[in-house]
């Protein structure tokens, strides 16, 4: 891979880089003409860390600063002991890591704002929402990834307008023998309000309102809203239709739709390789509109983040926004991933190559950040309960029971 670095207008990553940026950096105070005892750490995951060797490479070259790639299996391990490392000055100069860790890392104060500049008009406005926090962006967005509705296009010809004439097209093909479930939404005992979340919003009952700069109002709590109201009576109805069951965790739902039992299933892009082993010709759609509002799935980015702690700033930032930033690089990742590019341009390219990630990308277009505010702990805590006792038909009534969430949210966050 030829990689070819970006110019940018960012101030942090201008003409401060090209001359003592790149100097003072690291704990021994190299000169301006001495940067090769500077080292840049960076934490990323194994799926990433061969396609950055070339980029690594060329940022070696260019500046004279050591790279060292640090593989760690990605997930809540990597991320907790960043959390601990980062202040002790153990922790790396940069990392990868997805847009719900963002809360906890500003809370923390390990993760320093990004200057993007102009650049930040080359990446999709959710991707840059989703890489802020109160306004302030903090990470390079590298991918996205989001739900959409998968047909079986062997059991579905089309796919109908609303969720309601879906379900009814989908008991039609139970009804003929064809297949066992109307249409798959993973759950679990808990319920998964992430999946249901397309079709929460659909109802008018999101979980917060937003600030004019686009980040999360806590202190505008909208799911306990007339409209979440008429949801909650919704998933009690699905429950006694069996549209929507707790027993059907995520893994069983992918099984069984790669066995050709259901016509429809609302999925992410790491069910894909599933289907295709088991032969399944699918088509990837818009979820259809369940209420009066177009539904908004959750959309959670990937990407790049600079310690606030890191010895080496002007030089993580330089790394990140002018060398992980590029069309090449977004391309690299996007194939080791198979995620879609949060870079419009890069989309675009892999949209051509691949249709799967262009309908997953265009769906990414129409939904919502994941909130990474701390909030979120006090919703996750009834949020998943309730419904499941919902589409269970344990909650008794299903308006109050929803209102009753929704107040004791209100009062968690209030602590």
């Amino acid at each position: 891979m030829r990689v070819k670095y970006r110019a940018t207008t960012a101030l942090v990553v201008g003409g401060l880089v090209a001359t003592a940026a790149l100097t003072g950096c690291s704990g021994g105070g190299s000169s301006a003409s001495d940067t090769s005892s500077q080292t840049l750490t960076v934490w990323v995951d194994p799926n990433r860390a061969e396609e950055l060797k070339d980029i690594v490479a060329q940022f070696e070259a260019d500046k004279g600063i050591n790279v060292k790639l640090v593989q760690k299996e990605y997930g809540d391990t990597m991320k907790e002991d960043f959390i601990k490392q980062a202040p002790t000055g153990k922790g790396p100069d940069v990392i990868v890591g997805g847009s719900d860790w963002l809360g906890l890392f500003v809370q923390n104060g390990v993760v320093a704002p990004l200057e993007l500049g102009d650049t930040a008009d080359d990446y999709s406005d959710v991707a840059i929402r989703a890489m802020s926090y109160e306004g302030t962006t903090y990470g390079l967005p590298v991918s996205v990834e989001n739900i959409t509705l998968v047909r079986n296009t062997a059991l579905a010809d089309s796919t109908p307008a609303t969720w309601d004439e879906l379900i009814a097209a989908g008991q039609a093909v139970v009804t003929s023998g064809a297949a066992q479930y109307p249409v798959l939404v993973p759950s679990g005992p808990e319920s998964d309000p992430y999946h249901l979340y397309p079709l929460q919003t659909s109802y008018g009952a999101p979980l917060f309102g937003t600030n004019p700069d686009g980040s999360y109002n806590p202190d505008d709590l909208l799911i306990g809203s007339p409209g979440g109201e008429e949801f909650a009576q919704k998933l009690v109805e699905w429950g006694q239709e069996g549209v929507l069951n707790t027993n059907i965790t995520n893994e069983i739902a992918r099984d069984e739709f790669a066995a050709g039992k259901s016509p429809y299933m609302l999925s992410g892009p790491w069910n894909l390789p599933a289907f295709k082993d088991g032969g399944i010709d699918y088509a990837i759609e818009p979820i259809p509109q369940a209420g009066p509002e177009a539904p908004t799935p959750f959309v959670g980015v990937q990407g790049f983040f600079v310690s606030a702690k890191s010895e080496n700033a002007l030089a993580a930032n330089e790394f990140v926004v002018n060398y992980l930033g590029t069309e090449d690089v977004q391309l690299a990742l996007y194939k080791a991933g198979g995620r879609p590019p949060a870079m419009t341009s890069a989309f675009e390219i892999a949209s051509a190559e691949n249709p799967d990630v262009g309908a997953y990308g265009e769906v990414a277009l129409t939904g919502v950040p994941m909130p990474a505010i701390p909030e979120m702990g006090a919703v996750w805590n009834y949020w998943g309960a309730t419904e499941a006792a919902l589409v269970n038909n344990t909650a008794g009534d299903p308006a109050t029971a929803w209102q009753t969430m929704a107040d004791r949210i209100a009062t968690d966050i209030a602590k």
